[in-house]
């Protein structure tokens, strides 16, 4: 989509996206330095069009769920990059003191009803979060962003069969990045037009490429609007994962000349090849991007001097405010040892 070099809503959709690329970047870097939580790391690195893309459409209020792909998503609806690194470093000042790590972070401050590590585990929640806004006459929607694997799992098609049935305010974001683990969309189904399973249950559905997130954007507010409505809708975002499954998935499964041709449709690139092209200067686009690279190695400094969560923190958000949390095991024996 051409425009205007001065348009500041590519701008900020640019800086949005470098922000998660950088962002994604330095989790990587976490990783090989020893300090992340875990070793099971995804990055949404060639997806970042698809986080702000579509959640440039929605609003205060929104609800959404992701999967164990969903950090972009979560920066995209101005999540804190310092306690998303500590979170995913697992430290107390994450977002789940260190609990949650990067495939299950939330924050029902800003909507994020959770993240999940199971395939399609997070989209049932969606519908129980679209019902309950209908309930109270609200104009809020719930949005479940899921990646290519899921459409596969007979959940997907449960929540959108009720989604449809109950008129919900309900979108259901499908990330095709191709890849499904190790396998190719092409050989995990048929037909690869996705938006056509979500046609035949009734829903609002397209498919939308995602190298310009201008369009992405124009795709996601048609949607989301019409959910907002009563018209559930289905979103899916056609873009390519740059790099494994996980952090230390070497693709041995993919060609070289396929991911040449898949990391040819940046869509950072582009946007910044767009804003340049209609009149945006170089300097400006290496001023912001200097920035954004200084913000985020701010997040690994402040994850790594972040203090550890204590033991007795494992209990903390588990139990209803005001219950009595249980005494560790551990700290029973040795109560009863001290008696004798």
């Amino acid at each position: 989509m051409q425009v205007d070099g001065t348009n500041s809503n590519l701008f900020k959709y640019y800086h949005a996206m470098r922000r998660i690329r950088t962002f994604e970047d330095r989790v990587g870097e976490l990783y090989l330095r020893g300090e992340s939580a875990g070793s099971m790391l995804h990055l949404s690195i060639g997806e970042e069009s698809a986080a702000v893309g579509v959640c440039s459409a929605m609003r205060a209020g929104d609800t959404f769920t992701t999967h164990h792909r969903g950090h972009g998503v979560f920066l995209a609806r101005g999540a804190d990059p310092n306690r998303m690194m500590s979170e995913i470093a697992g430290k107390e000042s994450g977002y789940c003191q260190g609990k949650g790590g990067s495939m299950h972070i939330a924050d029902m401050a800003l909507g994020h009803l959770g993240a999940n590590a199971i395939v399609g585990g997070g989209i049932p929640a969606v519908v129980g979060a679209a019902l309950a806004e209908k309930r109270r006459g609200a104009s809020n929607v719930s949005i479940a962003f899921f990646g290519d694997g899921a459409m596969q799992q007979g959940i997907l098609y449960e929540s959108m069969n009720m989604a449809a049935l109950w008129d919900l305010p309900a979108v259901f974001v499908c990330i095709n990045n191709q890849w499904g683990m190790g396998t190719r969309i092409d050989q995990a189904t048929k037909t690869t037009a996705l938006h056509e399973r979500a046609l035949a249950f009734g829903l609002n559905a397209e498919t939308v490429d995602g190298l310009d997130v201008l369009d992405v954007v124009d795709a996601a507010t048609r949607i989301v609007d019409q959910a907002r409505a009563g018209k559930p809708g289905f979103l899916a975002v056609e873009c390519f994962r740059f790099f494994g499954h996980g952090r230390k998935d070497k693709s041995p499964y993919r060609s070289e000349d396929e991911e040449a041709a898949g990391r040819a449709k940046d869509p950072v690139l582009f946007a910044r090849n767009s804003l340049i092209l209609n009149g945006k200067l170089e300097k400006e686009l290496d001023d912001l991007d200097k920035a954004v690279s200084d913000e985020m190695d701010a997040t690994i400094d402040f994850a790594i001097n972040s203090q550890e969560p204590t033991l007795d923190m494992m209990f903390r958000d588990v139990f209803a405010s005001g219950q009595p949390e249980p005494e560790p095991v551990r700290h029973r024996i040795q109560r009863i040892l001290a008696r004798g």
